[in-house]
């Protein structure tokens, strides 16, 4: 991608709004190739019209899934609404979630089927994406300080440390977490004696101000990985989290133990965290802070999943 002036002043403007590095990467991209589409014209010199005509391009040309036209359509908003303080809302509200494809739910036995055949750490990280309606990355991202025992809530922190949102904190799995929580700092004292253990890595903005916090208990990971490991071109050693694919491996074999024929992913628990929380009766804003959507039309798709999946009409047989 070219670095030009412009895409390094939307850079900017979507780190003061905290977004994820995955994010930004996303929206960079999106943003980039439709000004290429559009012959390199600037933006603020193009609207609706050209939006449109990118969007069907992507659609009738590219064939790209609705989720993946959406997320062009989110970027381009973002562009005009944050960057260049024009607003698309009224085109966005018309195009947004169109024919998007409904998130895959488990059923609660069906959650706790995949959970059993799951062991050791695979089992209390998929139970907190589903128990507390965590992100994968969140999970992976917790440490000590983020786990509130006393109060049962857990704290969200985005990329830049800083706090994102409180969640719940499953009273069952105290006592697992407890266990694991007396388990890794075994593993960090044994650590502190390997020559050039520096600690935990730390977010940039955390390591610039306050790198002597690398050492500090707390800051250390909920799930690290199996040992410390060099960064940054030095012969120093930190200790990372686990690597996300461990667990997404362990969840699909897992789904295929249990005989569940559903596309299981780790995000499937965080979907069905939220369709059952409305299934029990909590309101839809209450699901929104808990899952930390800041735009409620992202939660009311699962307002959707229940109303597909239920019947409010009696069978005249059960009268």
């Amino acid at each position: 991608m070219e670095h030009t002036e412009f895409l390094d002043e939307v850079r900017d403007i979507i780190r003061e709004n905290h977004f994820s590095s995955s994010t930004e990467k996303s929206y960079l991209g999106w943003i980039y190739r439709f000004i290429i589409f559009n012959n390199k014209q600037h933006p603020k010199e193009m609207g609706p019209r050209e939006i449109t005509k990118y969007l069907d391009y992507l659609t009738t040309k590219r064939n790209v899934s609705p989720s993946t036209r959406n997320q062009a359509l989110n970027a381009l908003t973002f562009l005009y609404n944050k960057v260049l303080n024009i607003s698309l809302d009224d085109f966005h509200s018309r195009h947004f979630k169109i024919n998007k494809k409904l998130p895959t739910i488990l059923t609660r036995e069906e959650v706790q089927e995949i959970l059993n055949d799951l062991q050791g750490e695979f089992r209390l990280m998929a139970s907190l994406i589903y128990g507390s309606g965590l992100k994968l990355n969140e999970c992976l991202r917790l440490r000590i300080r983020d786990i509130n025992i006393e109060k049962e809530e857990i704290i969200v922190r985005d990329e830049n440390n800083e706090i994102d949102r409180k969640t719940l904190l499953p009273s069952l799995l105290i006592p697992r977490l407890s266990r694991q929580i007396q388990k890794i700092s075994i593993q960090f004292e044994e650590n502190k004696l390997i020559p050039g253990f520096a600690g935990t890595n730390l977010p940039e903005n955390i390591r610039n101000t306050h790198p002597e916090v690398e050492m500090e208990w707390d800051w250390q990971y909920l799930f690290p990985s199996g040992k410390p490991n060099t960064e940054n071109g030095t012969e120093k050693l930190f200790q990372h989290h686990i690597h996300e694919n461990y667990l997404q491996k362990a969840v699909k074999e897992a789904a295929r133990h249990t005989g569940i024929s559903k596309h299981v992913s780790c995000y499937t628990f965080r979907h069905s965290f939220a369709t059952h929380l409305l299934e029990d009766g909590y309101c839809i804003e209450t699901v929104q802070r808990l899952l930390g959507h800041k735009d409620i039309r992202n939660t009311m798709v699962y307002k959707q999943v229940l109303n597909n999946n239920q019947f409010t009409v009696r069978s005249p047989l059960d009268i």
